[in-house]
């Protein structure tokens, strides 16, 4: 039992941070694919419509990166 998990999440996010730093954004991608990847394959599922909680975010990055809106 931990007497102190305030304690340890800040631990946690300290190590991330360090054991992240160097990590270039291609081998983040890399990373986050081969998770994904494994997910998909466990038969993890995300809660709700993620992709339509996105919409938005993709109508803004197609606006600023000049891209028509998606029909």
């Amino acid at each position: 039992m931990l007497k102190n998990p305030d304690r340890l999440a800040r631990f946690e996010q300290a190590d991330n941070r360090r054991r992240f730093r160097s990590m270039s954004y291609a081998e983040a991608l890399r990373l986050f694919e081969s998770l994904w990847a494994e997910a998909t394959v466990l038969g993890m599922e995300l809660p709700g419509d993620w992709r339509a909680d996105l919409e938005s975010d993709f109508a803004i990055a197609r606006a600023i990166n000049g891209l028509p809106p998606s029909p």
